[in-house]
């Protein structure tokens, strides 16, 4: 606990105390010198024998004075500290603040005359708003004009930063994406694509190629096809990247429905037409063959080709929607396969790898990133082999073009292979195996050694014809005539956030995302069986609330709700019938918080519910949390009242759905975008800071003492 300081008032008070027993002390020594010695006798004596009464008197004297000089100067320091306190909330966060000019004249004066300047500086502040208003209202519209285009486009577009931080996407991809929570400002990308896949990309922008990179990953259970595109800054340094996404889900399946159709065909037809080609064969073959014998065989030559027959209608018919749902390949050149898979197996380090370039133009159609992932499998396999080294080339053979890793012996077994291959490739692969990756793209593989001594691995992939290869290659990151874009939903200040690997009290505070959230629950005794019925958020990102990403689930809490409970916050047992339980809901709100700075108003309340269910859940939230209350306290120590509706006030917030757990959220939000401006102002830079500042409070103490621990370590 942290020892008591006095401040400046008390240090005043008793200054002019100690003043006071000075000239108290002072003029008894001047009567004294001017009384003659049997006057100072008689005195003595006098004083001598009332010496008790007279001591209680000068004690009670002097307190009484102290006590009312500390009444007098904290009068004045406390309404000069409020006034100091308000004067920075009309600065900082609510333009539209009046001071309160209760207390000394002189100070209610100085309050009218601060008020005074505020209406000039509002007056001044709505010109120099009006002209720069009219200067970028050409600029605005153009914005909007392309805001609504992305708005309306049904490709799903996603645009983040060199790190993977999303800060631009439209309606289309938040759709897109199973797992919408996944999809936000400020949010990680490498939740909807594979980290390997922009780390690719990188790769070849950052070698000099201008061809956007095109491949497939998994995100849950769908299966997204990606075009990558850079962004560069003004000295051409790769900034962020733009991706188009494409779930190619449902036309997987039904390739693969097809594929199974078209081997059930073939596999029925194969074994019908061997029984044709005896029968007839038997029939051409014995002419002589008695009329029954030969009905027989006739029969059969019937029976098989009705047969047929009916297998190639089913087929037409079960396969007529999959037609055309073929694997979707890029063409792209031999050398650029070869640098790709290259630089993912010097990634990996599970083989020293050496590229040789090629010359010749060649060009495949490719899933670049799939066929990385599965060569990248095989070497890890050959290494544990004993392979430690391997050389991987690219030449054309017939029309095919074969891709080559060769190393020194060993040679892997056959059998052994063939498991290689048949192995589930890990991560975000298209694919299952490294043979369906090859099947996929119309290819063979095998494994053997060579004559020479030393072993190959050789991947066959059709060439593309000339005719077919893409006119021109675009970069999507390249500008666009007519002018930048604003989409839907964007915040391109986020280019200039830092990297998120620095620990969390050390982030600075406009760098790092935050859910602002709050409960309802059944009661207040989380210990004694209450349980939430509610939990609303809402993320700030970069000083700003994110109203179209918010998080509301109403929660089964499998137990009845008091009428009590429900006149404060309006949810009754009703509303919960069918809703999901804690179970559910709060892992779903985990992710939904996943990477941010948790924020609730007296959020030590809420967070007792959330950590007794840890255990049941599973979940337990991990990140820094700030309390808007213990915040204000430390901001605004001389105001009395820090309840959320008397912070709102101040601060120019309007309370709207107050105790719904969404409500209380967006109001807590709001408060607490204004108290980062006085946050910054005040000097605290980092999250820590903050951490530390709300510690300082006497409500921080309350907390600890009635939830167990402060919520800023939690």
């Amino acid at each position: 606990m942290r020892g008591w300081r006095p401040g400046r008032g008390e240090l005043l008070a008793a200054a002019i105390a100690l003043y006071g027993v000075l000239v108290g002390a002072v003029l008894w020594l001047l009567v004294w010198s001017g009384l003659t010695a049997p006057e100072r006798t008689a005195v003595a004596g006098s004083v001598r024998a009332e010496a008790g009464v007279l001591a209680v008197v000068a004690v009670l004297g002097l307190a009484g004075f102290v006590a009312l000089v500390a009444r007098v100067v904290g009068r004045y320091t406390g309404t000069a500290r409020r006034l100091a306190a308000e004067t920075r909330v009309l600065l900082h966060a609510n333009p539209d603040l009046r001071l309160d000019r209760s207390g000394p004249p002189e100070l209610a004066e100085l309050a009218a005359a601060v008020d005074e300047l505020a209406d000039q500086r509002r007056v001044t502040e709505r010109d120099v708003a009006a002209q720069v208003d009219a200067g970028r209202a050409s600029l605005e519209q153009e914005r909007n004009r392309l805001a609504t285009l992305m708005a309306e486009l049904a490709v799903a577009v996603v645009v983040c930063t060199a790190e993977g931080r999303i800060l631009l996407y439209n309606t289309a991809a938040r759709s897109l994406v199973a797992d919408d929570d996944a999809v936000g400002l400020g949010r990680s990308v490498f939740g909807v694509v594979d980290r390997d896949l922009l780390t690719y990309a990188a790769d070849r922008f950052a070698a000099g190629s201008t061809q956007a990179q095109v491949a497939t990953t998994l995100h849950g259970q769908q299966v997204l096809r990606v075009h990558v595109g850079a962004v560069r800054g003004a000295s051409e340094q790769i900034t962020g990247f733009v991706l188009v996404l494409e779930d190619l889900t449902e036309r997987l399946r039904r390739s693969d429905h097809r594929d199974a159709l078209l081997r059930e065909l073939t596999e029925g037809t194969r074994a019908a037409l061997g029984s044709l080609q005896a029968a007839i064969e038997t029939v051409v073959d014995y002419p002589d063959m008695e009329p029954g014998e030969r009905g027989q065989f006739l029969a059969i030559v019937r029976d098989e080709a009705r047969g047929m027959g009916r297998a190639v209608e089913r087929w037409v018919v079960e396969s007529v929607d999959d037609l055309g749902a073929g694997w979707l390949l890029t063409a792209m050149s031999g050398q650029d396969l070869v640098a790709h898979v290259g630089q993912a197996l010097r990634r990996a380090g599970s083989v020293e790898v050496t590229s040789v370039p090629t010359t010749e133009q060649l060009w495949v159609n490719a899933d670049s990133h799939a066929l990385a992932q599965a060569v990248v499998h095989l070497a890890g396999r050959l290494r544990e082999h004993g392979v430690e080294a391997a050389t991987l080339t690219i030449a054309r053979q017939d029309r095919y073009a074969h891709l080559e890793l060769t190393w020194a012996r060993p040679v892997p077994a056959p059998d052994v292979f063939q498991a290689w291959l048949d192995e589930p490739l890990p991560g975000g692969a298209a694919a299952a195996s490294v043979l369906e990756v090859v099947e996929r793209h119309g290819g063979e593989i095998w494994c053997a050694g060579a004559p020479t001594g030393s072993a190959y691995l050789r991947l066959l992939l059709p060439l593309v014809a000339t005719a077919e290869l893409p006119a021109a290659t675009v970069d999507v990151g390249a500008p666009r005539p007519g002018g930048a874009s604003r989409p839907e939903f964007y915040d391109f200040e986020l280019f200039d956030w830092a990297d998120g690997t620095t620990a969390w009290l050390e982030r600075p505070l406009s760098e790092v995302g935050y859910t602002v959230f709050d409960t309802e629950t059944t009661g207040l005794d989380p210990v004694g069986g209450d349980e939430i019925v509610s939990v609303g958020a809402v993320r700030v990102v970069n000083g700003r609330l994110l109203r179209a990403e918010m998080f509301e689930r109403l929660v089964d809490p499998q137990r009845s709700v008091p009428s009590s409970s429900t006149a404060f916050h309006g949810i009754t047992a009703d509303m919960l019938v069918g809703r999901p339980t804690i179970d559910a809901v709060l892992p779903a709100f985990s992710k939904y918080a996943d990477d941010t700075v948790l924020v609730g108003h007296n959020v030590g309340f809420d967070l007792q519910f959330l950590r007794l269910k840890e255990a049941q859940t599973g979940v337990r939230l991990r990140q820094p949390v700030l309390d808007t209350l213990l915040l204000d306290a430390a901001l605004h120590p001389d105001h009395d009242e820090h309840s959320l509706e008397a912070i709102a006030a101040r601060l120019g917030v309007d309370v709207v759905g107050r105790h719904t757990a969404l409500g209380d959220a967006l109001v807590t939000g709001e408060v607490f975008v204004r108290l980062l401006a006085l946050l910054h102002r005040r000097g605290v830079a980092t999250v820590g800071e903050a951490v530390e500042l709300s510690r300082t409070t006497q409500q921080a103490r309350v907390d600890q003492a009635l939830y167990g621990r402060p919520t800023s370590e939690h």
